[in-house]
């Protein structure tokens, strides 16, 4: 389960999505929004099952007028993708790597006029 939180006025709202679909939806690769939620409910905690209230989101959207699916694509949008710390790790040394055959790439070592390997610079 993948956690997309959003606050607004004060007030957590969070929606139940599967991991690899919400990106999918923000690249709009994924089109179906039934593909991307478990389910179509607004919480205020989703590990607890605490759904938000209706007054609540009358009040921080109102402009959607309450309707739920409306809710969740503007908190699928707008909100913030809850990840783990392995794979924010992941992530980072994805991002590492990619920076480091980048600079490999552009260097060039003064004495012996070749490119520096990649294992050096990391």
């Amino acid at each position: 389960v993948a956690v997309v939180l959003m606050k607004k006025c004060g007030k957590r709202f969070e929606i139940a999505c599967y991991k690899n679909k919400v990106l999918s939806w923000r690249e709009g690769v994924e089109k179906d929004l039934d593909e991307v939620l478990q389910s179509h409910t607004v919480f205020t905690n989703v590990s607890k099952g605490e759904v938000a209230k209706k007054a609540d989101l009358m009040k921080a959207f109102e402009d959607t007028k309450g309707d739920q699916t409306e809710i969740c694509k503007i908190i699928l949008a707008k909100g913030d993708l809850q990840v783990s710390d392995k794979e924010r790790q992941a992530q980072t040394e994805a991002m590492f790597k990619d920076i480091a055959t980048i600079v490999s790439e552009k260097c060039v070592n003064a004495d012996t006029k070749r490119p520096i390997p990649v294992s050096i610079i990391e």
